[in-house]
């Protein structure tokens, strides 16, 4: 994905609602801060920014949808 800005206005908007703490992903994906750990060194999930670890709102989405759908495959007791 590509993206454009025209001003610096519009890139800071785009941070702050893109961007993500490690935290609120944890929050998002409803998983723990060491199962994000290892999402990231399994290359499962993409850090936006090493220190701190700072994700894309629209990749953690993807993850949550393909988390949701696993969950219910794999512990359908759960659900």
């Amino acid at each position: 994905m590509k993206y454009k800005f025209e001003s610096t206005e519009e890139l800071l908007e785009f941070l702050n609602e893109e961007l993500l703490s490690a935290a609120e992903a944890i929050e998002i994906l409803d998983i723990s801060k060491a199962r994000l750990g290892k999402l990231v060194k399994d290359g499962k999930l993409i850090a936006a920014k090493d220190q701190p670890k700072m994700f894309l709102k629209s990749m953690l989405l993807e993850k949550k949808d393909e988390l949701e759908l696993l969950r219910k495959k794999y512990r359908p007791y759960d659900v």
